[in-house]
C-alpha cells in the first residue's frame, strides 16, 4: 500500500541521529503508508521514561530538547527515518472492518534495547492520517498520561506490555466532547505493532500474507525460521495461541480489564496494547465492564480468555493458505492447536493462582479457586486486598481478610486453603513472604488515575508523579502510600466508565 506523505512543517532536525531502521517497511511495504505528522506548534515534554531512554541508547538531553520533542510529537521528521503510518484491518465488537489502520498515530522507526531485541519507536496522537476515518487525529494529555501510568504499571507487574517513553504536550488545544483539552502525543515502544488485524489486512490483499508471515516468524519466534513451510506458519499460529493464553492469565491475576480487545488490539507477539477503556477491578466481579462503549458486556472482566480465544480464531483464518494448500486439511491442522486455547489458559492461570496463594507446586486445586471466586462475589470483596490479607492470615493476623469476608461465610474455604499450603511443609511466614512478593499492594486504581488525570489536564502533574511512582513499586508496602492501596468509595465505583479518548 502507498500514499503521499503530508507536507512537514520542518524538514528535517538538527538532533543526532537516533539510528532507526525499518525492516518492516523496507520488507513489507504493502502494510505501511510515508506520512509526517501535524504540526505541534510549541512542543514540550512533560514526562520521560529515563530508564527506558536509556535503555534505547537515546541521549536523555537531546531527547528534552525543543527538537526532540518535536520529532516525538510528529512534528519534525526523524533525520534518518521516514515515518510511516500502518495500515490494519480488524474485528470491533464483533463486527468486521476491512481498513481500520493508524488513525492518529506514526511509526517513527525501529531500535533496539540493551537486551538487544529489536523495537518500535511508534506516537500515538500526532495527528490525521490516511486512516482517521474522519477523525482528528489528536489525542489528549489526560488520555496520553493514563497509558503511560497503566502501561508502566503493568511492566511493573510483570505482564508483557507495550511501554511508555514520553508523553509530549502539543501547545494547542483539543476540542472533545467535555470542552477543549491540552493536545498531547504519547511515544510508546513495543517489540513490534503487529496484530492480528494486521494479518487480516494483508489476507485480503495477493500476496501480501507471506511476506508478513515471514516477517513476524523472523522477529518475533526466530527458533520457525528454518521450519519447512508446511511446519512453520501452524508453529507460528501455536506460538501466538501460547502467548496469548499466558497475557490472558496474567490480566486475570491482577484484576485488568482491557476494554476494547477487538482484533486489530491483539498483539503477535502476546504484548498489552492500547489502554484507552481500561481499569482495574475493586469489587470483583467477573460481569465487570468499565467501558462507555461495551454496551453489551462483550469485554467484560470475566469474558476476556474467551475474547481472545475467538480473536485467535480471526487470526488463523489468515494463515489458512500458508498452512496448506488444501483449505479442509488447513482447518483441521489450525482448529486442533486453537482448540488448546482452553487448557493452555487454565494451566497458566493456574500456575499463577498457585503463585498467589502460596502453593509451592505450579497447579492449585481448581474448587479451591472457585469457590474462593464465589466468596469474593458474594461479599464483593477487593481483588487485589484479598492476596495481602491471606498473606496476613498466615502471619496470624485474621483481621485484614475477615474484613473482605465476614468468618462465618470464609472459615471453611480458610481451613481448606491452609491445609493446601502446609501440605509443603514450609514456614507459614516465608510463605507469606513469597505471596507478597506476586501480589501487588498498589494498583492504578481508578478514583486515583481519574484524579491524577484530572489535576494533570489542570496543570497540575505532582499527583500524577505521586501515584506513578507507586504503581511502579507495586509490591513495595510503604507507610506513606497507605492511600493509594485503599479501594475507590462506594459512590465513585458506582458510576465510573472508562473513554476511549477518541
Amino acid at each position: 500500500m502507498s500514499g503521499p506523505a503530508n507536507d512537514p512543517a520542518v524538514s528535517t532536525t538538527d538532533l543526532p541521529a537516533f539510528g532507526f531502521e525499518s525492516t518492516l517497511v523496507d520488507e513489507v511495504p504493502g502494510v505501511t503508508v510515508p506520512w509526517q505528522g501535524a504540526h505541534a506548534p510549541d512542543p514540550r515534554v512533560v514526562i520521560l521514561n529515563d530508564d527506558l531512554a536509556r535503555s534505547l541508547a537515546l541521549d536523555l538531553t537531546s531527547v528534552r530538547s525543543p527538537e526532540g520533542a518535536g520529532v516525538l510529537s510528529g512534528s519534525i521528521p526523524p533525520a534518518d527515518a521516514a515515518t510511516v503510518a500502518m495500515a490494519y484491518a480488524g474485528h470491533q465488537f464483533g463486527n468486521f472492518v476491512p481498513l481500520l489502520g493508524d488513525g492518529r498515530a506514526l511509526l517513527l522507526g525501529e531500535l533496539h534495547d540493551d537486551r538487544g531485541r529489536r523495537v518500535d519507536l511508534h506516537l500515538k496522537g500526532s495527528g490525521a492520517t490516511p486512516f482517521s476515518r474522519g477523525g482528528d487525529g489528536r489525542a489528549v494529555v489526560g488520555a496520553m498520561l493514563r497509558e503511560y501510568l497503566i502501561s508502566e504499571a503493568m511492566h511493573a507487574l510483570n505482564i508483557p506490555t507495550t511501554r511508555s517513553l514520553a508523553v509530549v504536550t502539543t501547545g494547542e488545544q483539543v476540542m472533545r466532547e467535555g470542552g477543549p483539552q491540552p493536545g498531547a502525543v504519547l511515544a510508546r515502544v513495543a517489540v513490534s505493532h503487529l496484530r492480528v488485524g494486521t494479518f487480516e489486512f494483508a489476507a485480503r490483499r495477493e500476496g501480501l500474507t507471506q511476506p508478513l508471515a515471514d516477517y513476524a516468524i523472523a522477529r518475533h519466534y526466530p527458533e520457525f525460521v528454518g521450519h519447512a513451510p508446511e511446519d512453520r506458519y501452524l508453529a507460528f499460529f501455536e506460538a501466538v495461541v501460547e502467548a496469548q493464553a499466558s497475557l490472558a492469565a496474567r490480566w486475570m491475576s491482577v484484576g485488568f480489564v482491557h476494554g476494547v480487545m477487538n482484533t486489530d488490539n491483539t498483539t503477535i507477539s502476546g504484548e498489552t496494547i492500547d489502554y484507552g477503556p481500561c481499569a482495574f477491578l475493586d469489587s470483583y466481579d467477573p460481569a465487570t465492564v468499565f467501558s462507555s462503549i461495551d454496551h453489551g458486556g462483550r469485554y467484560a472482566y470475566g469474558n476476556q480468555p474467551a475474547i481472545l480465544g475467538w480473536n485467535l480464531a480471526r487470526f488463523g483464518e489468515t494463515l489458512l493458505p500458508l498452512v496448506n494448500s488444501t483449505p479442509d486439511t488447513a482447518i483441521t491442522a489450525l482448529t486442533a492447536v486453537l482448540d488448546t486455547f482452553g487448557d493452555r489458559y487454565r494451566q497458566h492461570y493456574s500456575a499463577v493462582m498457585a503463585r498467589k496463594l502460596g502453593l509451592g507446586s505450579d497447579a492449585v486445586d481448581v474448587e479451591l479457586v472457585d469457590d474462593l471466586h464465589r466468596l469474593l462475589t458474594d461479599h464483593r470483596a477487593d481483588w487485589t486486598l484479598t492476596f495481602r490479607a491471606l498473606a496476613e492470615n498466615l502471619r496470624g493476623n485474621s483481621a485484614p481478610f475477615d474484613s473482605l469476608v465476614p468468618p462465618d461465610a470464609s472459615a471453611n474455604w480458610l481451613e481448606r486453603w491452609r491445609t493446601a499450603v502446609s501440605v509443603d511443609r514450609q514456614n507459614l511466614s516465608s510463605v507469606a513472604d513469597g505471596m507478597d512478593s506476586v501480589n501487588p499492594v498498589y494498583i492504578p486504581r481508578n478514583h486515583l488515575v481519574d484524579a491524577a488525570l484530572r489535576a494533570a489536564t489542570d496543570g497540575d502533574l505532582e499527583p500524577f508523579e505521586r501515584l506513578l511512582e507507586a504503581v511502579t513499586s507495586p509490591f513495595d508496602r510503604r507507610d506513606d502510600r497507605s492511600d493509594y492501596a485503599l479501594p475507590a468509595p462506594e459512590n465513585f465505583s458506582a458510576g465510573f466508565q472508562t473513554f476511549c479518548g477518541t
